[in-house]
């Protein structure tokens, strides 16, 4: 039985959230955890698609059997049978030649990261179908679930990069973002994921004034985030970018909400509200990670445990398809 094997890379957004819908400059920061899919064919009389998903414990936790005419769904209705039936629906049309194959497909995902995290799933489930069909992910991401695109440039790239979407196309480079005071900087999961298309919405409902001013002043925070030389300059980044989310799109800080005693700087990373917060601390990671128990926090990871840093010299902004051939 042949086949072929994908994978993407998670993602966290450092900087300029919600305004890289619009342009901003972005600093994004791929995780060490993603997704993989593996793709196998097998001789059939009654060819279809049979859809299996893991999650980061091994457990199954979706399955659907498609035709192979309209991918419509055999056996399953729920909403997650149905995205994926519009996914593979949108992949045909940008390839017309998409799994045209007189043969059963057996597709397995598996989750590096829980579920509920919020660092990708469907991202990176996006980038692993469009290598598969020969399309551009960000066409495909655009027709289906919308947004920036940067979660779709992380899920390619092996390490930070800074990012910028315009009218015509997505552009982003390799970056280096390896701080020096690294040590000092844990993410936290907020207990809760947040619904990105329902968070790009309410932002496009706004009416913002003088958007380019924000812009602007958003990429020179960016480029002070990615050139911070110490932590106490780094914190100031984070207040100040902080500062100009929360007044400009009237949203509650995620430090005055959760962590008005902490001492250390908190931001929100992508969708403010959940997923995990970026936060700051001189006093190690035990003291940290106690203080944030205490108000029932329990995931706590250092740098080093969550973000893909590659030697720049290696680095290629787009990994394109591992198309390895599974031989069995």
């Amino acid at each position: 039985m042949l086949g072929n094997y994908f994978y993407g890379h998670g993602k966290l957004l450092l900087c300029s959230e919600y305004f890289v819908l619009d342009g901003a400059k972005s600093l994004a920061l791929p995780t060490v955890l993603g997704q993989n899919m593996s793709v196998k064919y097998r001789r059939s009389d009654s060819p279809k698609l049979l859809w299996r998903s893991y999650d980061s414990d091994g457990k199954l936790w979706f399955e659907c059997d498609y035709d192979l005419w309209r991918f419509n769904t055999i056996d399953n209705q729920s909403e997650e049978a149905l995205t994926l039936q519009k996914i593979l629906r949108q992949a045909r049309v940008q390839n017309i030649h998409f799994l045209r194959e007189e043969v059963d497909i057996i597709v397995e995902t598996r989750l590096e990261f829980p579920l509920n995290w919020g660092l990708g799933s469907s991202s990176s489930l996006i980038y692993n179908i469009a290598q598969w069909a020969y399309i551009s992910p960000f066409e495909l991401q655009e027709k289906t679930f919308g947004g920036s695109g940067y979660d779709v440039a992380c899920a390619q790239s092996v390490g930070p990069i800074s990012f910028q979407k315009n009218k015509l196309a997505h552009s982003w480079e390799a970056v280096e973002f390896n701080p020096i005071f690294k040590d000092d900087l844990y993410f936290v999961y907020l207990n809760r994921k947040q619904n990105t298309k329902t968070a790009i919405e309410s932002y496009y409902k706004l009416d913002i004034k003088d958007k380019s001013k924000i812009i602007s002043k958003l990429n020179t925070l960016c480029d002070e985030f990615q050139n911070s030389f110490d932590l106490k300059s780094f914190e100031d980044t984070v207040y100040e970018h902080e500062d100009l989310i929360s007044k400009n799109l009237n949203l509650e800080k995620v430090k005055s909400l959760y962590f008005s005693d902490y001492w250390g700087a908190v931001k929100s990373l992508g969708a403010w509200g959940g997923d995990f917060a970026l936060v700051t601390s001189n006093r190690g990671f035990e003291d940290t990670k106690r203080y944030f128990k205490s108000k029932n926090f329990n995931t706590i990871l250092k740098f080093d445990d969550l973000i893909s840093q590659r030697n720049l010299s290696s680095q290629s902004s787009i990994l394109g398809n591992r198309d390895e051939q599974i031989q069995i």
